[in-house]
């Protein structure tokens, strides 16, 4: 059965044909090495760092919501969401390569930076907003987006820069951790690479790491694989295994965080000691046209500042239904004071927030009850 509706989509991508008395979602293969007689040329199971029949499943799974309907993607899962974004990157490193990079993105591409510009390549740098790294283009290599930009939620118009990248014969590449294929499909925009952590939303329980790139066009999909199959960045098969088991949710859990992000935006935005709230998914939001336009689903992360290092901490100390930790996109709300990692350009008081599934009105009144505490009252 085929459809175009994202709650069944989910639940049965990459799922095997049906067989009698057989489990819907066959367990992980645990294999270093597969039988292998004869000809070894056309064998999909060879070795233990090439291929694994449960990346296979996880892969198809993530191709046809990546791009339903399209037979022609084709996914490549790494063992991090850093694993997936050095193979784009690094696979393409060249002596005169030029890279156009956000420079408000996640603070580790400014250690890529680095390792680019020790390949020879040339690293050049805009904000997300405004569409700004169109400027940056001619003569470019590839341009990497990230959009909705973390930790500051801005937006750039991705079909306008892939189309604007692609007249100059510039590669495209979106990492899309932030809104997964439910809330946005790069490709369909007009990208080479959609990339993501499936740490975060995609898988959703804070439990695994694990990342992906996918293409449609084969010699891209293949130069990734292969970058994979010589560092050996792949995935271990339990943690495949439990990924495509969490994309059965991913529609449930999508949608009411961000049902629940928007709420917990708007009870921030009442509040006079709380500024600079951000989530795409606000009206009045600088950034909300432009994602209405290319989103379905605007995400489980809301930013915001407090007055300072002191108010921002007795804030994440008060939380009780939040947790107090340094990633986004699970079940369970978190929050984190960004500058105490440093590499983010943001204010000491700045706060990320990761919307869970929890009931709407507990969450509001947490941080409500959260802001009184750090205020003092």
């Amino acid at each position: 059965m085929t459809t175009d509706r994202d709650a069944t989509r989910v639940v049965r991508a990459g799922l095997p044909e049906e067989e009698a008395y057989a489990p819907p979602l066959p367990g992980p293969v645990f294999a270093a090495h597969y039988h292998l007689p004869g000809d070894v040329a056309d064998a999909p199971y060879a070795y233990g760092r090439d291929a694994n029949p449960t990346w296979t499943g996880l892969e198809s799974a993530i191709s046809e919501l990546e791009c339903p309907g399209d037979g022609a993607a084709r996914t490549v899962a790494f063992a991090s969401g850093m694993g997936a974004v050095s193979a784009v990157l690094l696979s393409r490193a060249r002596p005169g390569s030029v890279f156009v990079l956000p420079d408000d993105g996640y603070n580790l591409l400014a250690a890529m930076r680095e390792r680019l510009v020790a390949f020879g390549a040339e690293v050049r740098t805009a904000p997300t907003a405004a569409d700004a790294q169109l400027a940056q283009l001619d003569g470019a290599s590839l341009l990497w987006i990230e959009s909705p930009s973390n930790p500051g939620l801005d937006v750039c118009d991705i079909r306008r820069l892939a189309g604007a990248a692609h007249e100059r014969g510039v590669l495209v590449a979106v990492d899309n951790t932030l809104a997964t294929p439910l809330g946005q499909r790069p490709l369909e925009l007009g990208a080479d690479f959609s990339v993501a952590s499936g740490t975060k939303a995609l898988t959703g329980h804070g439990d695994i790491l694990l990342g992906h790139v996918t293409c449609r066009d084969a010699e891209l999909a293949d130069s990734v694989r292969l970058w994979r199959k010589h560092v050996g960045a792949v995935p271990g098969p339990m943690e495949a295994w439990l990924a495509h088991r969490s994309l059965a949710t991913l529609d449930v859990r999508t949608r009411r965080q961000a049902e629940n992000a928007r709420a917990v935006a708007e009870a921030l935005l009442e509040r006079p000691e709380v500024t600079g709230v951000r989530h795409p998914g606000l009206p009045g939001d600088p950034m909300h046209e432009v994602a209405a336009r290319q989103m379905s689903r605007f995400g489980c992360v809301v930013s915001f500042t407090l007055a300072g290092k002191e108010e921002a901490e007795r804030f994440l100390g008060a939380l009780r239904l939040v947790g107090d930790a340094t990633s986004f996109g699970g079940v369970r709300s978190t929050a984190e004071r960004r500058g105490r990692w440093g590499g983010d350009a943001v204010p000491e008081g700045f706060v990320r927030m990761s919307v869970g599934v929890e009931d709407a009105g507990d969450l509001v009144a947490d941080v409500r009850r959260a802001l009184d505490v750090a205020a003092g009252r």
